[in-house]
């Protein structure tokens, strides 16, 4: 927590960013998802698809770029295999639709593969794979941002990625992993969250068109004011993908098949496109119906506590498995407060204001 963070109750929270959404005309269900959805990232650690998101999702949402009341539409049918179109919906709304149809298929048969295109921002994509866990299914899915460009592939400096987020979750019983991460170095809420005065970005995780390594957000943004919106366009730098090669062949496949496949875009060629949509390719896998499920928990727990029990780098740092740190951080933002950077809280504040809703 940064000495200037403000630290605001979960329940209070999300309570204003619900009250912003029902005074932006969403419904009291959508305004409700949202809210909780976006207050979930924040519990989890995960500040760039939190409650920061508030003000670009009502600007979004007032200039008609993401649709107030949408339902997910089933294009195609084929059973284990399902396309739905999300009409540029809010995220929060149209994914899980989507994620509801293959959880309840691969229950009923085993597996299915979901692919949703034309969805508004749908957050932290480890919210998706938590509902497969809930229901006892792992899951893959695989994020794009059809129209975004903003991460340089490896060995380049211009934009041809979207940050694509990738996330997996296993439902063990009693240690539930969730793999949850973007393919670019940082995702581009954390150079807004740096924009706002929040954490600081790694040293070289932004890259100038002369080859410059930087941590400015300003490479990203270019100028903006203190209290306001940032907007990449108005850059010239991009972010970087994470781990060289490796991390830019993910990024790569992710608009593959999150973008190419679903029929919703890539994030380039760049056009003249008002509004950026995410799409998604899942697979859930019900591993009852793999007739391996014992097995699969047997293993995969003595596996997870083999890992967990290595010996530690540093003794005050052990081994995590993937969601331990979100469980943890979760754990202690409701018992203590969301720290929220001064200039970020004085962002929702505004848009509060605007639309009238009062604290």
């Amino acid at each position: 927590m940064a000495t200037d963070d403000i630290l605001i109750a979960a329940p209070d929270l999300e309570a204003l960013v619900r009250d912003i959404f029902l005074a932006a005309s969403c419904d009291s269900a959508e305004a409700n998802r949202i809210a909780k959805h976006l207050l979930g990232a924040n519990l989890a650690g995960h500040d760039s698809h939190g409650v920061v998101r508030v003000p670009r999702y009502v600007e979004w949402c007032e200039a008609g770029y993401v649709v107030r009341g949408q339902t997910a539409e089933l294009v195609t049918d084929g059973g284990a295999l399902a396309v739905f179109d999300g009409h540029f919906g809010f995220g929060q709304t149209v994914a899980p639709q989507a994620v509801a149809h293959g959880i309840k298929v691969a229950q009923e048969s085993g597996i299915c593969i979901t692919a949703l295109r034309n969805a508004g921002h749908i957050g932290r994509v480890g919210d998706y794979s938590e509902m497969g866990i809930r229901a006892g299914l792992i899951s893959i899915h695989f994020v794009n941002v059809a129209g975004s460009v903003l991460v340089a592939p490896f060995g380049g400096t211009e934009r041809r990625f979207s940050t694509a987020p990738f996330s997996v979750g296993i439902p063990l019983p009693g240690r539930p992993l969730v793999l949850d991460f973007a393919t670019s170095l940082v995702a581009e809420g954390k150079v807004l969250v740096a924009a706002n005065g929040g954490k600081a970005l790694p040293e070289g995780a932004l890259i100038e068109p002369d080859g410059t390594l930087s941590s400015d957000p300003h490479t990203l943004y270019g100028a903006y004011d203190t209290v306001g919106q940032r907007n990449a366009s108005n850059g010239v730098g991009a972010i970087r993908a994470f781990g060289d090669h490796k991390g830019s062949g993910l990024a790569f496949m992710c608009e593959m098949l999150g973008g190419a496949l679903t029929a919703g875009g890539t994030s380039g060629p760049v056009k003249e496109r008002a509004r950026i949509a995410n799409g998604m390719l899942s697979i859930f896998l019900s591993p009852k119906h793999f007739g391996t499920q014992a097995e699969f928990e047997r293993m995969g727990l003595a596996y997870a506590d083999w890992v967990a029990g290595c010996a530690p780098a540093s003794p005050d740092a052990p081994v995590l498995l993937p969601g331990d740190k979100e469980n943890a951080v979760r754990a202690d933002r409701l018992a203590n407060g969301v720290p929220l950077p001064r200039a970020a809280w004085d962002n929702i504040q505004a848009t509060a204001h605007r639309l009238g809703v009062t604290q």
